[in-house]
């Protein structure tokens, strides 16, 4: 699956990966060592992430049911960040950089295509 900015017209993931399922979800990205170029994981449903037991930042993306960006948090580094948005429906987890790096903000349409 592909992840798509259609606000920006940018690409944020080649390769998303997607944890529907409460395990999937309780290991997230746990036990790896980075997300490789043009991963990203989709959490749904989702409102909260946080970063303890990982071993890399990362960006998130909180998306409302209508699949827009109501919240961003930028660089979560490692073992110390819960991020909560009580609104949002799904978390996007992102390398580090790339929210900055697609100009993606507040307000934009997200597009997952298979």
């Amino acid at each position: 699956m592909r992840l798509i900015n259609k606000s920006k017209n940018t690409v944020l993931a080649e390769n998303l990966l997607l944890a529907d399922t409460p395990f999937r979800r309780m290991v997230g990205l746990l036990g790896k060592d980075r997300l490789y170029a043009g991963q990203a994981l989709l959490l749904a449903p989702c409102n909260s992430v946080h970063t303890f037991f990982m071993r890399f930042a990362i960006d998130l993306i909180f998306l409302d049911k209508n699949d827009m960006v109501i919240k961003t948090a930028h660089n979560c580094l490692p073992n110390k960040s819960i991020v909560l948005c009580w609104c949002a429906a799904k978390v996007i987890e992102l390398s580090a950089g790339k929210i900055l790096s697609t100009g993606t903000q507040l307000r934009d349409k997200i597009q997952i295509l298979d």
